[in-house]
């Protein structure tokens, strides 16, 4: 277990880590580059870049992004919409997208305290990853949305 895997909130110093952050061509059928993430959310005040990290190194990233992302996937104005959620290729099977989701509700109460929810859309194709939210406390409400790659799963995690 990754105890000392923690959830940063982005700042520009931290850019260059993502030069060499890297995503197989599989990895990017489901989700973008964390520098094209950056790049939008440093044009949209409503985007929240969320870096995972270990002793420094970036090793995941994520958005948050506030009504003006979630509005389509949930009526709770106090949820925010995980968006862009990736880690590392040379990373992953460590058990680091665990770690990170799992500390989300607390990293949430402390950064976010009004928020109430985190939501996010899964592509239905994208079986490990829907295994992964599950198993960390995501739920599946029974709603689905077409996305660019085809019918995605909604779900939705508890912060209270």
């Amino acid at each position: 277990m990754h105890t000392d895997v923690k959830l940063v909130c982005y700042h520009a110093e931290l850019r260059p880590q993502f030069e060499n952050y890297y995503l197989s061509n599989d990895d990017l059928n489901y989700t973008g580059h964390p520098s094209d993430a950056i790049a939008t959310s440093e044009n949209d005040s409503h985007r929240y870049p969320i870096i995972i990290e270990q002793n420094g190194v970036a090793l995941g990233f994520f958005i948050l992004h506030d009504w003006e992302g979630v509005k389509k996937y949930s009526k709770n104005r106090y949820a925010l919409l995980l968006r862009s959620y990736s880690i590392d290729s040379r990373y992953q099977g460590k058990g680091i997208a665990k770690q990170s989701l799992k500390i989300l509700p607390t990293f949430m109460k402390e950064n976010f305290p009004s928020i109430t929810e985190v939501v996010l859309a899964v592509n239905k194709q994208n079986r490990h990853a829907q295994y992964v939210y599950k198993k960390c406390g995501f739920k599946d409400k029974g709603l689905r949305v077409m996305g660019r790659k085809g019918e995605q799963f909604v779900l939705h995690r508890d912060i209270r």
